[in-house]
């Protein structure tokens, strides 16, 4: 009997488990993503927290620090673990990623480890509304290719404004350092994108 109650409170709990897909824009750039929760494919995984996502960027150099810059798109592979601290709407993860892009010819790899916090603004009775961020770091040992570090960080406010689909807000910030001789530029580290941004979310 025990067994059996358990299984339905874990059903419903992943029936509240949603994945994630977002397009953020601006005058010049555009970015898509989208967030699985784990907790849905396997029972095994308590639902929101454990995450794999994917992401696009077609970044455009007026954005960069160099406007001369040929910038390729970004792509990236994630897998993130959060959880919340306490009860007051303030949770904590780790992460990982594996990234690709290619700036000028050099090509960018690397697998950068990470840390995210998510808060929730305790105004639900008004509209849902949370602040989350995230800073990702991959030193020389974990890079690839041209690359010898990377840095990215962002910071982004969303807003639900209907059940289940909001818009966000963010900024964001990606910086890499590449190898002697590897890259046509004055400069060896390179801020290749840093903009702010507005954005579509939908939950499903």
């Amino acid at each position: 009997m025990l067994k059996k109650i358990s299984l339905i409170v874990a059903c419903a709990a992943s029936a509240f488990a949603l994945h994630t897909a977002e397009i953020n824009i601006n005058d010049k750039d555009l970015e898509i993503g989208a967030q699985f929760d784990v907790g849905q494919f396997n029972k095994a995984v308590e639902p929101e927290t454990m995450f794999l996502g994917i992401k696009f960027l077609n970044p455009d150099a007026s954005h960069s620090e160099d406007d001369n810059l040929s910038i390729n798109p970004y792509f990236e592979g994630n897998f993130l673990i959060m959880k919340e601290v306490g009860k007051l709407g303030m949770s904590f993860g780790m992460g990982i990623k594996l990234n690709y892009s290619k700036i000028e010819d050099s090509d960018l790899s690397s697998l950068p480890l990470g840390v995210a916090f998510a808060y929730v603004i305790p105004a639900k009775e008004l509209v849902p509304m949370s602040i989350e961020g995230s800073l990702y770091y991959a030193p020389q040992v974990l890079t690839f290719l041209d690359a010898q570090e990377y840095l990215g960080y962002r910071i982004h406010y969303d807003i639900e404004l209907i059940e289940n689909a909001g818009v966000t807000f963010g900024y964001r910030s990606l910086n890499a350092t590449f190898k002697e001789d590897s890259i046509d530029t004055n400069k060896k580290t390179l801020n290749y994108n840093s903009s702010f941004y507005f954005g579509f979310k939908v939950k499903f």
